[in-house]
Parts: structure tokens; C-alpha cells; sequence
């Protein structure tokens, strides 16, 4: 098992990585602070005086701007394979009264930031449904079923997966790699060296052989999807989780 399209990229739109905004036929690309709410719709807290928030303003006699959001993945660790590069497009429009508030709740759910409390003075937030999804990855570009994303779930894992890694290279790595070695059937003198997991996500590990650059990967399945990294610990006995690793509901 692994994710799917439509799972990683409602993984990599889900407002923990950075993003850029494009609009159609106005100056840009523009940073943009974004978070996807329950249903896969893109929030994006502007703040008032910026150039993202004039050209986000529709033209005379329009309610909403053809936006473009483009997140590209930072890979968690050196030698990580990247999950690739995501756009979701729709038609962006600026929230007002309730719906700006219900709004800011689904936003710091991912990212509680004290800004949301100037909002409407300071800050503004513009909220699309995505209408185009396209993921791209080894130079290829797959169209996916906007249906498919809405229906999705961002993956739980991401959030904590750099220090989830950190704590598996660096507690007691030697109880991992015999741990790695007994899963995928290796010997101490088997010639892919050393196996360093390279991924995690809720589905398994990504299990890196050999050099870095040069070796292969494999992945070593979960028994099931994760719902929560607390329960990591039992799928995985050498990991032992960080701190504060459970993210925000």
C-alpha cells in the first residue's frame, strides 16, 4: 500500500509546506500563508497592504480571480525522495462575516496563527473550491479527479515526519538498522550496506539501500493506514516518538 495521487497531493496543499500563488494575466508568482480546509478548499490569509491582496481583488463587475496555488515538497532529510509538485486551481473570492469567521477556525486547525486575529483589519482571507488538479513528479504531470481530491485526507504522518527521521538516525541507530534488516530478510555482509529509512508516511516506511544517489529504495508496509502518529511506536518498536510529534486537530 501507498498513498495515492489524490492523497499526496492533498498532502502537499494542506498548508505545511510553502506555497506560491498565480493569477491569471497579473504580476506574480506571490507567497502565499494557506491551509486546505475539511473539504479540500484552499484558504489564503493576505495580509491587507500587499501586493497579493490587489491582485486578488476581481475586476469591475467580477466576484472572484482564476488562482493557481503551487506547492513544491522539501524533502524531510539529504537523500529523501521528493513527493513532487502540486497545483490546484479555482476561482478565489474574499470571505466576509461568518463565513471569514468559520473560516479562521478551519485555518487554525492547521495553523494557529495569531494573526488570524486581526482579521479584518490587518489580514484578510480568500477561500477557493479546487476546480484542476495536477501533480507532477520525475518530470511527468498526472491529472487527478478534483473529485478524488476533495475526497481525500491530507496524510497525518507529514507534519512530524522530519522528526520522526531525526529520532531514527540519531536514538540508538544501530537497534534500527538490525530492526530494518530483520524486515527486509538482509544479512550483516548482504552488499546494499547499511538500510536508512528515508520516508515515512502513513502507510510505511521508504527504506533507502546501498549509497546515497547510487543504492535503491524499497518500502516496507504498515499493516494498515495510520490514523494518528501516536500510534507509531506500535508499528514501529525502535521509534520512539518525539515529543509534541501528535499535530493540531
Amino acid at each position: 500500500m501507498r498513498p495515492n495521487p489524490a492523497e499526496i497531493v492533498r498532502t502537499l496543499v494542506a498548508g505545511r509546506l510553502p506555497g506560491l500563488v498565480h493569477l491569471a494575466h497579473r504580476p506574480g508568482p506571490h507567497h502565499a500563508r494557506h491551509v486546505t480546509d475539511p473539504d479540500g478548499r484552499v484558504l489564503l490569509l493576505v495580509p491587507v497592504a500587499s501586493h497579493l491582496a490587489a491582485a486578488l481583488q476581481p475586476v469591475a463587475g467580477g466576484d472572484d480571480v482564476a488562482v493557481v496555488l503551487d506547492v513544491l515538497d522539501l524533502p524531510p532529510a539529504a537523500g529523501a525522495p521528493g513527493l513532487g509538485r502540486a497545483w490546484v486551481s479555482g476561482w478565489a473570492a474574499e470571505l466576509h462575516g461568518d463565513e471569514a469567521r468559520h473560516a479562521a477556525v478551519d485555518f487554525a486547525a492547521v495553523e494557529p496563527t495569531g494573526d488570524l486575529l486581526d482579521l479584518g483589519t490587518c489580514f484578510r482571507l480568500f477561500r477557493f473550491e479546487v476546480v484542476e488538479v495536477r501533480w507532477e513528479r520525475a518530470g511527468v504531470v498526472h491529472r487527478v479527479d478534483p473529485v478524488e481530491y476533495a475526497g481525500a485526507e491530507p496524510d497525518p504522518v507529514h507534519p512530524v515526519e522530519a522528526r520522526l527521521l531525526a529520532d531514527l538516525a540519531e536514538d540508538d541507530s544501530a537497534r534500527v538498522t538490525e530492526y530494518l534488516r530483520r524486515q527486509l530478510g538482509l544479512t550483516e555482509k548482504a552488499p546494499d550496506g547499511t538500510p536508512r529509512v528515508v520516508r515515512i508516511d502513513r502507510y510505511g516506511l521508504v527504506v533507502a539501500l546501498g549509497r546515497p544517489g547510487s543504492g535503491r529504495r524499497v518500502r516496507l508496509a504498515f499493516p494498515g493506514p495510520v490514523a494518528d502518529p501516536a500510534d507509531l511506536p506500535g508499528l514501529l518498536p525502535p521509534l520512539r516518538l518525539p515529543a509534541g510529534a501528535r499535530p493540531p486537530r
